[in-house]
């Protein structure tokens, strides 16, 4: 199983960036896929979750940011809007074949299988 992540770069502080995290090798159509990310000199962090209809965002990010998945593609999207210096980090994608529960997708305990990161960087 591959996660491949893509579409970080730099933007300006307003801007907006779209992630996305093709998977390949196995269907996590009923599982649940997320996005965390890294800032330097800090811990990884959550930052959105979905499974099947049920999504979560972390309060940083929430109405900012939107997570949707494309099952026949295979492919999770992040839709990042009104960046911020501060969503600057790398960002990872993450699957697993069980369908969390919300307080459970924030774990990244939880996820078995981990993209490679993409790294955003917002700055003027």
């Amino acid at each position: 199983v591959q996660l491949q992540a893509s579409g970080g770069g730099l933007v300006q502080p307003g801007g907006s960036l779209r992630l996305s995290c093709v998977v390949s090798g196995r269907t996590f159509s009923t599982g649940t896929m997320a996005w965390f990310r890294r800032a330097p000199g800090k811990e990884r962090e959550f930052v959105a979750s979905i499974r099947s209809g049920n999504i979560g965002y972390a309060e940083s990010v929430r109405g900012r940011f939107t997570i949707s998945r494309d099952n026949a593609k295979n492919t999770v999207y992040l839709q990042m809007n009104s960046l911020k210096p501060e969503d600057t980090a790398d960002y990872y994608c993450a699957a697993t074949m069980l369908g969390l529960i919300v307080t459970a997708c924030r774990n990244p305990n939880n996820y078995n299988y981990w993209g490679q990161g993409t790294q955003v960087t917002v700055s003027s």
